[in-house]
């Protein structure tokens, strides 16, 4: 008997279904390719010719096996050994790649608040900075690194109604 890896069933969204979903439910959104980032740093030149803020996402787990998605602005400082108190969870880590797939339907440099399309179950908190909650316009990957996907608020919150999610905003900027 060989040991192999259980086979990751593939999650209901990817990005063709992510934008057909969002036009069928009039969520107006522009998408841009470019080549594949995998950290904030990385894409600053890319993004500097889109409008809007742009975001970093972080996908974590607490002691206590609870998961977390944190989208903040690309700039904003997010101590993690301090944020959980905020949020009232156990100590935070970063969530590993098996449980993204499983729960976001992303690889690592491709999470984003996008991904809670294929979180049916509810196992991710969606935490969000106040920051990307007052912007005109917000940038997110759609499912991949190789793109990103400008929403006005007002789509934003109109797909975050569509899925059920209501975020806890969070003023990052402001924690002690």
């Amino acid at each position: 008997m060989t040991d192999t890896a259980p086979e990751l069933t593939v999650p209901s969204y990817d990005r063709a279904r992510l934008l057909a979903w969002m036009a069928d439910n009039a969520i107006t959104q522009t998408t841009h390719d470019h080549p594949a980032v995998f950290r904030v740093e990385e894409g600053l030149e890319l993004k500097a010719d889109l409008p809007g803020l742009h975001t970093k996402n972080l996908f974590l787990k607490d002691k206590k096996g609870r998961l977390w998605l944190i989208s903040a602005a690309q700039d904003t400082v997010i101590d993690l050994k301090r944020a959980h108190r905020t949020l009232g969870s156990d100590r935070l880590s970063f969530g590993n790649e098996v449980l993204m797939w499983e729960t976001l339907g992303v690889r690592p440099g491709s999470v984003t608040a996008l991904g809670l399309i294929n979180d049916g179950d509810r196992r991710v908190t969606f935490v969000l900075d106040q920051r990307l909650w007052d912007a005109d316009i917000v940038n997110f990957h759609p499912l991949t690194n190789t793109a990103t996907t400008a929403l006005s608020q007002a789509d934003f919150r109109r797909l975050l109604s569509l899925l059920d999610r209501a975020p806890l905003v969070v003023d990052f900027d402001a924690l002690d």
